[in-house]
């Protein structure tokens, strides 16, 4: 008789740190205390304050509803990449699990080159070629975060391809697509979430430091590693305002971290003591 499965820790702490990322950026959609992108010199590197939760910038920005907005960005940016990351990577995967031979040789090659350019890189690279922006942060980080999900899709079905189903579905002469969408997607669906929620976590990651070298998203839409760019003169005097958007980057990174872990360990039977 099986037992209900108790929810990791890590589990519930992921998914309430994200809730939270995930609630601010729907909250911007609706209200923030001020327009994000207005400046009032007048109110410029105020403190914490009743007006103003969080304070403000050197432009008089107000620093919570910049936080708030740039919730939005992150998970935007987030989604995107690891959505083209996701679609590309993962059949690439199957198809190298499933072919083999020459097939899967050049797949995986292709993967490994692919690998020696980091995410940063490529976003580096695709900025001086096509211009910063948003778009082409989401592309390049999408683009290198492929190797990641043909890996982890490839080893999954290369498990399912040994299993005893699998091999009778191939001895019934089953078309290659028939098994891959009724046996081997579902069976590493598992993976493949695992995957997405530990690459939108290196995708916010890149895209602040992408935004904090000047290559991510332009001014003045609020972005959080553009806010610390801008808050790195003011170190010495006034340390909040690097605090913040350095609080809501590590919220997020912890949060689907954590939440990736939660749900591998969810998803592998072995990790849970099942037979």
């Amino acid at each position: 008789m099986k037992t209900a499965r108790k929810l990791s820790p890590a589990l519930l702490a992921g998914a309430v740190l994200v809730s939270l990322v995930l609630g601010a950026a729907l909250l911007s959609f609706l209200w923030t205390p001020y327009d994000p992108v207005q400046a009032f010199p007048a109110d410029r590197l105020q403190g914490s304050s009743a007006e103003h939760l969080m304070g403000t910038d050197r432009y008089g920005r107000d620093v919570f509803s910049g936080i708030l907005y740039g919730a939005r960005i992150t998970l935007f940016v987030g989604l995107v990449a690891v959505g083209i990351a996701a679609l590309i990577g993962t059949p690439l995967g199957i198809l190298a699990g499933m072919s083999r031979g020459a097939v899967e040789e050049v797949t995986m090659r292709g993967a490994d080159i692919l690998l020696a350019f980091p995410a940063l890189l490529l976003a580096i690279m695709f900025g001086a070629v096509f211009g910063a922006g948003t778009t082409t942060a989401m592309v390049a980080i999408g683009i290198g975060s492929i190797p990641g999900f043909a890996r982890v899709a490839r080893s999954g079905t290369l498990q399912v391809m040994s299993t005893e189903y699998v091999q009778a579905a191939r001895a019934a002469s089953q078309p290659a697509l028939r098994i891959a969408r009724r046996h081997v997607l579902p069976n590493i669906a598992g993976l493949v979430v695992v995957q997405c929620s530990v690459t939108f976590g290196l995708a916010v990651l890149a895209e602040a430091a992408l935004s904090f070298l000047g290559l991510g998203t332009p001014p003045p839409v609020p972005s959080w590693g553009r806010m610390l760019q801008e808050s790195q003169q003011f170190l010495g005097t006034y340390p909040s305002l690097a605090l913040w958007p350095g609080a809501a980057i590590a919220v997020a990174v912890l949060g689907f971290n954590l939440l990736g872990d939660g749900l591998r360990d969810r998803f592998d039977p072995k990790l849970n003591g099942e037979r």
